[in-house]
């Protein structure tokens, strides 16, 4: 009888965990590897498209997510100036439209969600507070060393799967398997965006901010997006500002705290609502904003790389845990106990490279036309003002219709 085929997998976030089940539910035994002590609640809250909640619907969590998650009515789009709304997209026939729901969720929320599914496959293992700090490909296996404090142990396994986020450890080792591999884009020394996020008490702002909607505010220079989580009980702010920032990259950098009034101020000439609506947040987080240009390459002999690891992107359109979620589903949908690894590695990134690609450059591309100012800005809200919602909604077919994946 054929041995169960072994995958690695460094990182245990949203696209970690969920390759997990996707190679588990595939025939693979799985063990994977987080650096944190403890997968605690952290993040901003998640717009999840239909693309992406079709997969978490097959992998059985849509019910637990119930209460937790928010299917917004509609997307509000407001001009920063006045506060007035410039369009307004319906979103209830999501479903009917693209397959599946949008959703609006926090990320600890999915995160917790996914640990417990991940907690109830007998052949997912995961170890915390636990870096690969090594790794050697050969033709029948792959060796890890991991690191817990100053004790070490290796592991084999047949693959391994680099879900370490922007700053992979995967990525950067990655090019010494392959003779000609191309070196990675490097991690920039500047960030082109910062983006502040809070929660706030529902109870502490009018009805305005609690309808079931995402709400984007287009202002020079930044813009703002709102809506209620958690059964309505709290409302998410994430602000993204045009702001050209050096960044450490050995530092804590997802959880810096910002100062209330530095994020005031740059919202001064807003329309009061919005000016509301910052002035009652407790406390702000902030952090840099970082993409890369489309990788190259994704694999190198047993080794492949997944999620930010492989596509860092910028939010605008709401993508990066998708994105994840679309290459873990993937990445099943190909390895099989019965097929080679190698060639299938790079099957899965010859399938995915392309969509994550236009993804990560229209996401940039989207910025820009955010953060308008001046004439430019005006002839950007009179062709939303114009715009036929059914016509605007029909942009995004290609990105939030659902699909089968490559068997």
């Amino acid at each position: 009888m054929s041995k169960t085929p072994h995958a690695l997998i460094a990182g245990a976030g949203i696209g970690g965990l969920s390759a997990a089940l996707t190679l588990q539910r595939a025939g693979f035994r799985v063990s994977l590897f987080e650096r944190a002590k403890i997968l605690e609640e952290v993040g901003a809250g998640l717009q999840i498209s239909p693309n992406a909640s079709a997969i978490l619907r097959d992998f059985d969590l849509l019910h637990r997510l119930a209460g937790l998650a928010l299917e917004p009515e509609a997307l509000r789009i407001k001009r920063a100036r006045d506060g007035a709304t410039v369009q307004l997209l319906p979103l209830d026939n999501a479903k009917q439209r693209w397959g599946a729901p949008c959703l609006l969720i926090h990320r600890g929320d999915l995160h917790q969600a996914l640990l417990e599914r991940v907690a109830q496959q007998e052949a997912i293992t995961l170890a915390l507070d636990t870096d690969i700090a090594g790794f050697a490909s050969g033709h029948e296996d792959i060796e890890i060393v991991a690191r817990r404090g100053l004790l070490r142990a290796s592991y084999r396994g047949d693959c391994l799967i680099g879900a370490d986020g922007l700053r992979s450890f995967v990525r950067e080792r990655m090019v010494t398997f392959l003779p000609g591999t191309p070196q990675p884009a490097r991690l920039p020394a500047k960030a082109r965006y910062t983006a502040w996020r809070t929660l706030i008490a529902a109870e502490d702002l009018s009805p305005a901010f609690r309808k079931p909607e995402s709400v984007l505010w287009l202002g020079p220079g930044a813009h703002l997006v709102h809506y209620p989580l958690r059964g309505g009980s709290v409302v998410n702010v994430v602000a993204v500002l045009d702001d050209t920032v050096a960044i450490d990259w050995s530092a804590d950098l997802w959880s810096a705290k910002g100062d209330q009034q530095e994020i005031a101020s740059r919202f001064a000439s807003w329309h009061r609502e919005a000016r509301t609506l910052i002035g009652a947040a407790p406390e702000w987080r902030k952090w840099p904003l970082v993409d890369l240009d489309p990788l190259p390459q994704w694999t190198a002999g047993r080794v492949a790389l997944l999620g930010d690891a492989a596509h860092p992107m910028l939010p605008f359109l709401a993508q990066g845990a998708a994105q994840a979620i679309e290459d873990a589903a993937m990445l099943g949908a190909i390895l099989a106990p019965e097929k080679p690894i190698e060639p299938s590695l790079a099957a899965y990134a010859a399938a995915r490279r392309p969509r994550a690609n236009r993804v990560q450059l229209s996401s940039r591309r989207q910025g820009r036309i955010y953060h308008l100012g001046g004439p430019l800005a005006y002839f950007r809200d009179l062709a939303l003002q114009k715009e036929n919602p059914r016509r605007f909604l029909a942009r995004y077919d290609w990105l939030y219709r659902t699909r089968p994946v490559v068997k």
